[in-house]
């Protein structure tokens, strides 16, 4: 599915004095799974809300293809499918009645029976909402997102709350609709998630953008050396001086030290401790990842 995709450009909401999105600016190609990563607050869900047409923003434009979401909001609509964090539905009605409600929405979906085999919820179809489990409530929120044959399917937080094989079961389901030339724009909490399904992503906070590109880019990028890891109980510090390290930081009962050019450090590191006549406990070496390059760029964890 070739197109313009995905368009935001200087988007911002504000709420009194607090400026919820700050001129952000993205682009999202279409038929790719696109992640938005962020701390809690840092204007991920808004920014989505704003999208989907569940909220106006107080500047900015923003297109899909070539329609103006913004001035025509139910042409989005007829075009997205949105799962959002909260989904609330008729608890008395069952899995496939509640499919048939949504399904009768729309002049373009899919085959219900279809949806529920997708999404395996068949043995469920006859159950009550109310009676659901958390993962087969989501499963279910996503079939209703795609009861139309979305063009784009947003999620927010899809696999929150979920047991591992459910999460994997989704993964695969995610992967299911970009080869179907889908465009899958999610935000998550999970960063072997981000790593694992987006072929790009953009980690903001405060409503800005910080970066964006691919999971490999914006490791090469920020975060392109070895990572050191040991207990806190050695006493190296920022100030310690050790060859090729081009940070030192402590993180709870951890000291993690980045590392330009690993040999040299650990040679530094081993010969530093027989000089203070100190113990190196629990060390551990591994390549960067996904999660160092969010906590250098936001300098906070993603659950604050």
């Amino acid at each position: 599915m070739e197109g313009k995709g995905l368009r935001l450009e200087n988007i911002t909401k504000r709420y009194g004095t607090l400026t919820a999105v700050d001129h952000l600016t993205l682009t999202v190609p279409s038929g790719i799974v696109f992640g938005l990563l962020g701390p809690n607050g840092a204007g991920k869900t808004t920014t989505l809300e704003i999208v989907e047409g569940l909220r106006r923003p107080d500047e900015g434009h923003i297109w899909w293809e070539d329609i103006d979401i913004v001035h025509h909001p139910e042409q989005g609509r007829s075009r997205f499918g949105v799962q959002l964090q909260t989904s609330a539905f008729f608890e008395l009605l069952t899995v496939k009645e509640t499919l048939e409600l949504f399904h009768s929405f729309y002049h373009r979906h899919l085959n219900v029976a279809q949806l529920i085999s997708r999404l395996d919820l068949k043995e469920k179809q006859n159950a009550r909402v109310e009676g659901l489990s958390g993962g087969q409530r989501q499963r279910l929120a996503l079939a209703v997102a795609l009861v139309n044959d979305p063009e784009v399917v947003f999620l927010d937080e899809p696999s929150a709350g979920l047991d591992p094989q459910a999460r994997r079961n989704l993964w695969d389901v995610i992967l299911g609709l970009k080869a179907e030339g889908r465009t899958v724009v999610l935000t998550t909490h999970y960063m072997e998630e981000a790593e694992f399904l987006a072929d790009r992503l953009a980690i903001i906070d405060r409503g800005r953008v910080l970066d964006e590109g691919s999971p490999r880019e914006l490791i090469q990028r920020h975060m392109p050396a070895a990572v050191i890891e040991m207990s806190r109980t050695v006493g190296i510090t920022a100030s310690t001086p050790l060859p090729a390290a081009r940070e030192i930081e402590e993180r709870d009962e951890t000291t993690m030290i980045i590392s330009d050019r690993l040999e040299d450090t650990l040679v530094g590191l081993v010969n530093w401790a027989q000089d203070q006549g100190r113990e190196i406990t629990g060390l551990s070496t591994r390549s960067a990842t996904l999660e160092d390059v969010f906590l250098k760029l936001t300098g906070r964890s993603l659950r604050e």
